[in-house]
């Protein structure tokens, strides 16, 4: 006794259908579906991010990852960058982990 093939179906030798076709089409449709919903999205934000990185010029505002506001003071070939905090604070951040520039005047808003 079969738990998976009914006892007609298997007594009446039917025909198996065209599985294997069936098959490689839905993996095809399950393979676009992923494409489309999660690793293309992922690099347009991957794309973006680089784009930004190179953007970081001199005096602008800045947000890390980790939440510090601060403005660029110098950015060193190695890839980091010192953010000031306030006058007397300075931070080195390696530059990927720069989340966001500011527009002007968000450090004086805050």
């Amino acid at each position: 006794m079969s738990f998976f093939i009914s006892d007609a179906a298997a007594a009446a030798g039917a025909p198996a259908q065209n599985s294997s076709f069936s098959m490689i089409i839905m993996l095809v449709v399950f393979g676009l579906i992923f494409f489309f919903m999660i690793l293309r999205p992922q690099q347009k934000r991957a794309k973006e991010h680089k784009k930004l990185m190179e953007s970081i010029a001199k005096g602008d505002e800045v947000m890390t990852t980790s939440g510090f506001v601060g403005r660029v003071t110098k950015i060193s070939e190695t890839g980091y960058v010192a953010i000031a905090l306030n006058e007397t604070n300075e931070v080195v951040v390696k530059r990927d982990f720069v989340a966001a520039v500011l527009p002007k005047g968000t450090m004086k808003a805050l």
